[in-house]
């Protein structure tokens, strides 16, 4: 039995539309690629990270010794 009411081309001409989109402008001499953006804050926590682990494992390097 044959469903009446599936279009085939319907998803195909969504992509298209999706894929011919043309991307948001941007202000001249402004280079954005994925991931770029934040990087100093991503350093920031990282760098935090890696204090509170070096203040955990003093700690229990004390605990260990005491």
């Amino acid at each position: 039995m044959a469903d009446n009411d599936y279009d085939p081309a319907g998803s195909t001409q969504m992509f298209r539309a999706f894929v011919d989109e043309t991307p948001a402008a941007q202000a001249p001499g402004n280079v954005s690629t994925y991931g770029s953006s934040k990087s100093g804050s991503r350093t920031g926590v990282i760098a935090l990270i890696a204090v509170v682990a070096l203040v955990v494992l003093g700690g229990v390097i004390w605990l260990a010794v005491k």
